[in-house]
C-alpha cells in the first residue's frame, strides 16, 4: 500500500470542504494500491510523515502567513524527517482572503529545506469564497491519488 497523507488545517466551514472535497477527488480514483489519511496538523507526528509516499498540504492565509497549525507541525516534523524524506512528493492548497504570496513562500521556503518535491503548481483560493473551489480540491487530489498510484510520483 502507498500512501497520500493530507494534512490540513480547517478552521471554517468553508475549509472544511475544501478538505472533503481534496479527500473525495482522491478516494474517487478507485485504487487498491493507495490509502488516503486526513490528519490536522496539530495531531500530524514524524511517523505520519515518513510512512507517506506523497503529502498534500492544506492551509489558510493567516496575516500573510500558513496558519500557525502548520507552522506547529513543520517545527514539531521538520528534523525528525529532514534527511528521511528527501525527494518527497508534494502539492498544497491555500484558502487566501488576499494573495497567498506570503503563504506560499513560507511553505516553499520550508520544503525547499526539507528537499520535497513538489508535483502540482500550488492551488492558491483567493478572494471571497466561490463553489469552483471545492472543483479545484477534488482535481488536486484525484491527480495526486492517481499519480501515486501510477508510479508518477
Amino acid at each position: 500500500m502507498k500512501k497520500l497523507l493530507l494534512i490540513a488545517h480547517a478552521p471554517s466551514d468553508n475549509t472544511r470542504n475544501m478538505v472533503n472535497a481534496v479527500v473525495s477527488g482522491a478516494n474517487s480514483y478507485e485504487s487498491e494500491c493507495v490509502e488516503i489519511q486526513h490528519l490536522p496538523p496539530l495531531e500530524t507526528q514524524p511517523e505520519d510523515l515518513l510512512s507517506a509516499q506523497a503529502v498534500i498540504l492544506g492551509t489558510t492565509e493567516n496575516l500573510g502567513y500558513m496558519s500557525g497549525a502548520l507552522k506547529d507541525m513543520f517545527d514539531r516534523c521538520y528534523y525528525p524527517c529532514l534527511e528521511q524524506t528527501q525527494g518527497l512528493p508534494f502539492a498544497y492548497f491555500i484558502r487566501a482572503g488576499h494573495d497567498g504570496t506570503g503563504t506560499r513562500r513560507a511553505i516553499d521556503t520550508i520544503t525547499t529545506g526539507l528537499r520535497w518535491k513538489t508535483v502540482q503548481k500550488p492551488l492558491i483560493c483567493r478572494g471571497d469564497f466561490q463553489p469552483e473551489f471545492l472543483e479545484q480540491c477534488q482535481e488536486l487530489g484525484l491527480s495526486m491519488a492517481a499519480s501515486l498510484d501510477a508510479g508518477i510520483i
